[in-house]
């Protein structure tokens, strides 16, 4: 690697400052700046892209091996499972279906909706309260507030 000190920094900033110009120096820096800035970020996303390529390669070899793992436990259990299946013919095979105590067959009722109207929300004081308190239930329009409070003709 490049061994730069504050000697040859200094240096190098001499040098610049004679052959670009103190006019042309600040613009020329910021643009080695951003430069600069662009070669990093791209040898780091070549990294990240590297170390995401050898976890792919790790997951794999991973997955694979799961795999291998639940395939032999399947098929342990498929062995244990027609053993147990061999050894319940031979236990039930004596066994006939009279000998078999009878359990009572249980019936739920059938299921009833509530008839709830529940898009209604329901106050806290009871319908019957409000009706003995004079507290009106239901609001009216204006046309039928006014047909209900018209004073009678009497004729």
């Amino acid at each position: 690697m490049i061994d730069l000190g504050i000697s040859k920094m200094a240096l190098i900033g001499a040098v610049a400052l004679i052959v670009i110009g103190p006019e042309k120096l600040p613009r020329v820096a910021r643009t080695m700046g951003t430069l600069l800035g662009k070669a990093q970020r791209y040898v780091a996303d070549v990294k990240a892209e590297v170390n995401r390529s050898m976890e792919l390669d790790e997951l794999k070899k991973m997955k694979e091996t799961v795999e291998g793992a639940a395939r032999e436990v399947e098929g342990s259990i498929q062995t244990s499972a027609s053993d147990f299946e061999k050894s319940w013919a031979e236990t039930t095979a004596g066994l006939d279906s009279t000998s078999l105590p009878m359990t009572p067959m249980i019936e739920f009722p059938e299921y009833r909706h509530p008839g709830k109207k529940w898009r209604l929300k329901q106050g806290a004081t009871p319908n019957w309260y409000k009706a003995r308190q004079g507290v009106r239930t239901k609001a009216l329009s204006g046309a039928a507030r006014v047909a209900r409070y018209r004073p009678q003709k009497l004729s």
